[in-house]
């Protein structure tokens, strides 16, 4: 039996990941900005609830794990406010209107290149990187064409955005990173090789960028309301 009222979706356990390390965030940034004893006490319990929040989600670590993983990120003031990571990834095409895409070497599925974003490089330039170390293969970018929230999406457990780049290959030979990667290749999107991730996601966005077609920036959308919220406004 669903707790959902009436017209609202029942509660999943993404949405207890996502409720969960919003819950941590906001107890991490508190613990370093504040020098209140009394406020320290609170918000490390708010990470331990948010720990059995994650522990009830499914997570392979206990709640004391988690709590304790928490705690070794907190800084102390601006250092310590926590924000989502951000992965670059590239949705690079050929001449031949097919798709680059890589085997990562932890898990076996496929995907385009992506990477996390490296200090010093702005997004289009760790775009540009990732593709040449992961797949051999030279780019330049084309245009941003879409900035994903990872919790909202389903496809990351921690919190992250992802910035997505359509980028043309100018060069290069096909070579796979020898550590991240088990394999790469030219793909079209009409065959994309078995345990291709997330292509109800990026598919037609690729299917668009690659064909020539104009492309708008895709985003999450703001919800109504935020937590439970299905529709966007």
């Amino acid at each position: 039996m669903s707790d959902a009222a009436p017209g609202e979706q029942p509660v999943t356990p993404q949405d207890l990941v996502r409720w969960s390390e919003a819950l941590a965030g906001i107890a991490r940034t508190g613990l370093g900005f504040t020098q209140s004893l009394y406020e320290q006490e609170r918000f490390e319990e708010v990470l331990s609830v948010a720990a059995d929040m994650r522990v009830a989600a499914g997570s392979p670590y206990d709640a004391a794990s988690l709590v304790h993983e928490w705690m070794r990120s907190v800084g102390e003031g601006v250092p310590g406010y926590q924000t989502p990571k951000v992965a670059v990834g590239a949705v690079v095409g050929n001449d031949a209107g097919e798709i680059l895409l890589v085997q990562r070497s932890d898990s076996g599925v496929w995907l385009y290149p992506t990477g996390w974003a490296d200090i010093g490089y702005s997004a289009s330039e760790v775009a540009v990187k990732e593709v040449a170390e992961e797949t051999g293969i030279d780019c330049e970018v084309v245009q941003l064409v879409a900035v994903l929230d990872g919790l909202r999406q389903g496809f990351t457990r921690i919190p992250l955005y992802s910035l997505v780049f359509h980028c043309r290959a100018t060069g290069g030979e096909l070579a796979a990173h020898p550590l991240e990667c088990r394999d790469v290749g030219w793909f079209s999107l009409d065959a994309l090789p078995e345990h291709t991730v997330g292509v109800d996601q990026w598919g037609e966005i690729a299917r668009q960028a690659l064909s020539g077609e104009p492309v708008d920036v895709h985003y999450d959308r703001p919800r109504r309301p935020t937590w439970r919220g299905m529709h966007d406004i």
